[in-house]
């Protein structure tokens, strides 16, 4: 049960996050928008440096990759991944035993730092980090693949986290870094693998979706979380940002439930104006609304025709409408104990908008 000791964290509540990543495109929407920058991208020797702030299960992660693959077939990568999550972080291990395989010139690092340290895997505490260098062997996916989930246990024990006592945020135990790489190709990778320091940052593309709560103010938002990342960057560098707006169906829902609910409270305009105080020098592309905003939707359930809409496509509508707007399990378990009006809510919406979508906005930093 939340307390007002441990404030509920949304984004930790597994079952919401997977049947909301199982039943939208969300992930395919956001991997085809940092896709486009990929083309604008300009790397340097020796590397293509790549950071993603929060990587989920790597989904949107494990596109880019196979993306970058295809555009950069011979150019390696170093791959910087930023996980709180021990779950999150286990899931991320088994999505990438085709990447070794297709891109054996691929260092992937993961870490649960903050984002004040992860970028350059540097504790500003000077805590001493658990640091686990894992060569893969073999030469095939299959291999890689029983390799990665044979991590389970390294993982239990270097993502440990405990709460903050005055947000209730996720705070490690211990900073940890794993990294990842094939052993038939050390030798080549040599100069690329991190052996227990820190990284320089200079990344080309940083990927920041949906990096924090939508109710923080801009100025946490950036100051925690955008400016850090900002900083990371290599002269060219770009980083992706993607937040939800709220300007949707999914709202129609909400609000029919909870009458003035206000989730999105910082739209991208004001975040851009406090990246604009940064001390590093900052351009920002692709802010205006044609470039900036993009939709994604419910996958159609089978069981859904044009007569009928089925529970299964009900429960996930209404799933992914409290999740994007991130209200916490005690109201969304009072609503669903008060009777039928979030049923009614989630069905009169799926009606008039034949479906449920959800509209997110973006824009581009680029170190200057």
């Amino acid at each position: 049960m939340t307390s007002r000791a441990h404030p509920f964290r949304f984004y930790d509540n597994r079952e919401k996050y997977l049947l909301f990543v199982t039943t939208t495109n969300e992930k395919d929407k956001i991997a085809q928008r940092v896709g486009r920058e990929l083309e604008l991208l300009s790397p340097s020797p020796p590397a293509m440096r790549v950071f993603d702030a929060g990587m989920g299960d790597a989904t949107v992660l494990h596109q880019v990759l196979e993306e970058m693959h295809h555009r950069y077939p011979t150019i390696p990568f170093v791959v910087v991944g930023k996980e709180i999550s021990m779950e999150d972080t286990r899931l991320s291990l088994m999505k990438l035993h085709t990447r070794f395989a297709e891109h054996p010139e691929t260092v992937v690092i993961v870490t649960n730092m903050y984002y004040r340290e992860a970028p350059w895997l540097r504790p500003q505490s000077g805590r001493e980090v658990k640091w686990r260098d894992v060569p893969l062997k073999g030469t095939t996916a299959h291999e890689f693949g029983r390799q990665l989930r044979d991590l389970g246990d390294l993982v239990a024990d270097g993502w440990q986290t405990e709460l903050s006592p005055t947000t209730g945020n996720p705070l490690y135990v211990d900073p940890t870094v794993l990294v990842l790489y094939r052993a038939d190709h050390a030798f080549a990778l040599e100069h690329l693998i991190p052996k227990g320091g820190t990284l320089d940052g200079q990344y080309d593309l940083v990927i920041a979706a949906q990096p924090y709560r939508s109710r923080a103010s801009a100025a946490f938002k950036v100051d925690k979380v955008l400016g850090p990342l900002a900083e990371s960057l290599a002269p060219g560098g770009r980083m992706v940002v993607v937040q939800a707006t709220g300007r949707d169906p999914g709202m129609d829902i909400i609000r029919s439930i909870w009458p003035g609910e206000e989730p999105f409270t910082s739209p991208r305009q004001a975040i851009i104006d406090r990246l604009a105080e940064s001390p590093v020098p900052l351009r920002i592309e692709g802010s205006d609304d044609a470039d900036a905003l993009f939709t994604y939707g419910l996958h159609d359930l089978p069981e859904h025709s044009d007569s009928s809409i089925g529970t299964s496509m009900l429960i996930a509508a209404w799933n992914a409408a409290v999740y994007v707007a991130q209200i916490d399990d005690a109201r969304t378990g009072e609503a669903m104990r008060s009777g039928a009006a979030y049923i009614e809510a989630t069905e009169k919406a799926l009606q008039q908008h034949d479906g449920l979508w959800f509209e997110n906005e973006s824009f581009v930093v680029v170190r200057v």
